[in-house]
């Protein structure tokens, strides 16, 4: 099942924690993408399927870590020192090679909303 499906999306203070969690079978890079109201989505991170190369964007680097397990068919974000400008729809995606841009992307997640009060 290469359908990536997310979770762990909520509400949370400003300088706070939330891990987001993917299940999807993919075996290339994954990639975590966010899209806040009346904006474009843009990159956050992106993984390799082996776990050992990843990239972020700026505005996650530093306070975000993208993660896998295999054995278990599961990435992860762990998002810390959430800010209010973190607020948007975060979205899962997989089947490309190792890209930043969405178009790359041929499976998207139905997205989890992230809500961060200041």
């Amino acid at each position: 099942q290469v359908q990536p499906v997310e979770s762990g999306g909520g509400l949370v203070q400003a300088g706070g924690s939330l891990k987001l969690s993917c299940a999807t079978a993919s075996t290339y890079a994954m990639g975590w993408f966010r899209q806040a109201p009346g904006k474009e989505r843009e990159f956050v991170a992106v993984i390799w399927w082996s776990g050992g190369s990843t990239s972020y964007a700026p505005s996650a680097t530093g306070r975000f870590t993208v993660s896998r397990d295999n054995a278990e068919n599961t990435m992860y974000l762990q998002m810390n020192s959430l800010k209010p400008e973190d607020t948007a729809v975060y979205y899962c995606a997989a089947g490309a090679g190792w890209s930043t841009m969405p178009s790359a992307y041929a499976y998207w997640g139905q997205g989890t909303q992230v809500t961060v009060s200041s």
